[in-house]
């Protein structure tokens, strides 16, 4: 060792020792390396599952903003037109919201969040911004129900844009569909023909549109031809709808005739 601390005789014995030596010391080093990597893989494992998790809570809230925007965005162009479409009615409108459908599975019915207290009336036309959705049939404080035209007990009466054609159109209680009975063979009605309400029942006001023409059949066999009309509006694309004021177009009071005017008697002649 004295000899080696003066004249470094060991050197290279220790160049040898240590290249023997430098697999055993990785060998025993593996472990702690090994236990050390292992750990950071579950830390950081978790800590991925942590903000995976907090990922997906986001996703799903901006999941349900958007729904909401979405929701809104429709609810908006819904007003939107149907302010644009309170400008083509002359009556008074008044703006309701559908609440939900009634109850019965063999009506067409939807209950309406206004009522009396709001002055909506039995027999009033509710309608959206393209067209007839039904009549206010029963009115309550707050709400009312509305029976729509596809009920089997709501007949319309309509024109046929293209020609003038008069008939009345009744609902037959299915969700999208409308009948025209008791047309003759010979009519001129066409699928796609515009009908709208021609006003001579006096409950609707003519010109709105109510349905278009879908299918034509014709049978040499039978006295009228089957016609089915497909509705333009329906409450089942909007939740919100307009009430339209009851228009009383009475004839004016006839004027009395004038009371004839009696003869004048000769006045009798004085005694000469």
């Amino acid at each position: 060792m004295v000899a080696d601390g003066h004249y470094q005789y060991l050197n290279a014995l220790r160049s040898v020792l240590a290249i023997i030596i430098n697999p055993l010391q990785h060998a025993t080093n593996a472990p702690v390396r090994l236990s050390g990597k292992v750990g950071d893989f579950f830390v950081a494992q978790g800590r991925m599952k942590s903000e995976n998790a907090e990922l997906k809570e986001q996703q799903l809230l901006l999941a349900g903003k958007m729904l909401q925007f979405q929701d809104l965005q429709a609810e908006n162009t819904q007003l939107r037109n149907l302010l644009q479409a309170r400008a083509r009615y002359t009556q008074h409108t008044t703006l309701a919201e559908i609440l939900y459908s009634g109850r019965d599975p063999f009506s067409r019915k939807i209950i309406i969040d206004r009522g009396s207290l709001q002055g909506v009336q039995p027999g009033q036309v509710v309608a959206d911004h393209v067209g007839v959705i039904g009549q206010v049939t029963r009115v309550n404080p707050a709400v009312s129900e509305v029976t729509l035209i596809t009920d089997k007990d709501q007949a319309v009466p309509v024109q046929n844009v293209r020609n003038g054609l008069r008939a009345v159109v009744f609902g037959n209680g299915e969700t999208g569909t409308l009948d025209m009975p008791f047309m003759p063979f010979s009519a001129d009605l066409q699928p796609g023909d515009q009908l709208l309400t021609s006003g001579i029942d006096g409950i609707y006001p003519p010109g709105l549109p109510v349905a278009v023409v879908s299918k034509v059949e014709r049978n040499a066999a039978y006295l009228f031809a089957k016609i089915s009309c497909t509705p333009s509006a329906g409450p089942d694309r909007q939740r919100q709808i307009l009430i339209l004021g009851v228009v009383r177009s009475e004839p004016p009071a006839p004027r009395p005739d004038p009371e004839p005017q009696k003869p004048s008697s000769p006045k009798p002649h004085g005694k000469r």
